[in-house]
């Protein structure tokens, strides 16, 4: 190592205690530095680019149940989101909605707009028969698999 190299590592180091980083491990070429701090551990995200050579262990995270609502308790279709975006029911503000409750669809009917990326992906019937339920709420975030309506089959 030259001496801005080294220079460059205290001052990393340096940096890595008032941070209150508990450990940090680093690989460049043959030369690997490995830290182990007294106190309290601290999480640090690290860009995936980085996190190859470091060999460490990822630290354990708790799973929170996602809110994603129940599917309906009567046994009709559900017609989930393909996609994780933002619910819509109409076209557009004020418009109204693709669908109601007792509206019949049939199979490729638009019911909805998913809005992911800030592209609006229509979301069409994969059945046909009565609207029963909007499972959805418009302007609401939904998950993949997540269901937006319930249809009684013709």
């Amino acid at each position: 190592m030259d001496s801005n190299e080294l220079k460059e590592l205290r001052e990393l180091v340096e940096f890595l205690k008032a941070s209150e980083v508990a450990e940090f491990a680093w690989s460049k070429g043959e030369v690997t530095l490995e830290l182990k701090f007294q106190g309290a551990p601290v999480e640090m995200m690290m860009p995936q680019q980085y996190a190859a050579p470091m060999a460490m262990a990822p630290a354990p995270v708790a799973a929170a149940p996602a809110a994603v609502p129940a599917e309906p308790e009567v046994k009709h279709h559900v017609v989930k989101s393909p996609i994780v975006g933002t619910f819509y029911e109409s076209p557009s503000p004020g418009s109204p909605a693709f669908v109601k409750v007792g509206d019949i669809v049939e199979v490729g009917q638009v019911l909805c707009i998913v809005e992911a990326m800030k592209l609006m992906n229509e979301i069409e019937s994969d059945a046909a028969g009565e609207v029963v339920e909007r499972i959805a709420a418009t302007g609401q975030p939904v998950e993949y698999g997540q269901p937006l309506f319930a249809i009684k089959a013709k």
